[in-house]
């Protein structure tokens, strides 16, 4: 009987074992010092953790079905290290992957995928596509999604397909059935659209990006009522080709928000090797109107320049020095926000495990 038992106990941990062998736990620890300066404002000191790379512990996994085909998912988490909160829970309070929840099946058809994910120009999670900028979208204000530009970040309920890779061309597509919640009826859902192309070959990096969100679904004001929001639409090109000795990069940004940012923002940026290490630095500048501003002159104008040298201590290890600083004007002249008026200046440390 014994034997039995310890037979059938083998054989059970043997089978975890193997339908676990495709499986990955995986993270990212990032924390550091952060000086931030705002217009106006005192200047503040903080332990600040995932200030470029969110710190998040995470769980992906595939399975072969032959055929050329599989089935694969992504779990992330974030978290923030000083504290131990969780991260990124937007539109939820709940302490579950609130990074990325994403199922997905690949074959000769492309990739299809379901659940939470960011979106095409998001600069975060599988699905994004966003090119162009060496700053990429962590980085404080020299993030080409921080305040000044405008991002849709990541979205609930998404179905997004990609598919294959013609030549290194490859189209996407990405629908979410309510970016927070899908439980009202459709008319009352705030859906997002996006398309978008990415060409990838040799020297060179290109996309494409059309996105849409029709902000039906809203909340209640102070007397009941619905307050629906107003229609956004962006378009985000980005090229980079690389030279070898550095790579150099153009990326631009159209805006539209009914009763908000009408603008475009252009940024000229370049990744150096640099004494084993990276330099990423970068320049934008954005104009437009600013139809929120209900007072004055609704015209905007902002720039900002960045630098940040990342140094790899080892496979998995990397320190990050970055110094920031933003300028705004027009309506934008005396913002409170340091991604308007104000810089930063960081010094941290990112463990990849």
């Amino acid at each position: 009987m014994k034997k039995t038992l310890i037979a059938a106990a083998v054989m059970a941990v043997s089978g975890v074992a193997f339908a676990a062998s495709n499986v990955t736990l995986y993270g990212v620890i990032e924390e550091g010092v952060l000086l931030e300066k705002a217009k106006h404002q005192d200047t503040t000191v903080q332990l600040k953790s995932g200030f470029d790379q969110g710190s998040r512990w995470s769980i992906k996994g595939v399975e072969d079905l032959g055929n050329g085909y599989s089935v694969g998912f992504i779990l992330e988490q974030g978290f923030t290290a000083d504290d131990g909160n969780a991260a990124n829970a937007n539109y939820t309070t709940s302490s579950g992957f609130t990074r990325e929840s994403f199922m997905y099946v690949t074959g000769n058809f492309g990739k299809l995928g379901f659940g939470r994910t960011g979106s095409l120009s998001s600069g975060a999670q599988s699905n994004h596509i966003l090119t162009g900028w060496a700053l990429g979208t962590g980085l404080g204000l020299s993030s080409w999604t921080s305040e000044i530009g405008t991002s849709y970040g990541r979205l609930n309920n998404t179905i997004s397909y990609a598919t294959p890779s013609f030549s290194g061309l490859t189209i996407h597509a990405m629908y979410s059935n309510g970016i927070g919640e899908d439980t009202n009826k459709w008319s009352e859902n705030t859906h997002y659209y996006g398309i978008g192309a990415k060409y990838q070959a040799n020297a060179i990096k290109s996309s494409l990006i059309f996105e849409a969100v029709d902000n039906k679904g809203g909340e209640k004001n102070l007397v009941g009522n619905k307050v629906h929001g107003d229609k956004a639409y962006t378009v985000n090109f980005g090229f980079e080709y690389n030279l070898g000795s550095f790579t150099p990069m153009f990326a631009y940004q159209w805006a539209n928000q009914d009763d908000g940012k009408k603008t475009h923002m252009f940024g000229l940026s370049a990744k150096v090797p640099v004494a084993g290490g990276d330099v990423l630095a970068g320049a934008r500048y954005l104009f437009g109107k600013d139809e929120a501003i209900t007072t004055g002159d609704d015209k905007v104008r902002a720039w900002n320049i960045g630098a940040a040298y990342i140094y790899p201590l080892s496979k998995r290890t990397a320190v990050k020095a970055y110094a920031g600083y933003a300028d705004g004007a027009k309506a934008w002249k005396d913002t409170e926000k340091v991604v308007y008026n104000g810089y930063q200046a960081y010094l941290g440390l990112r463990h990849a495990f």
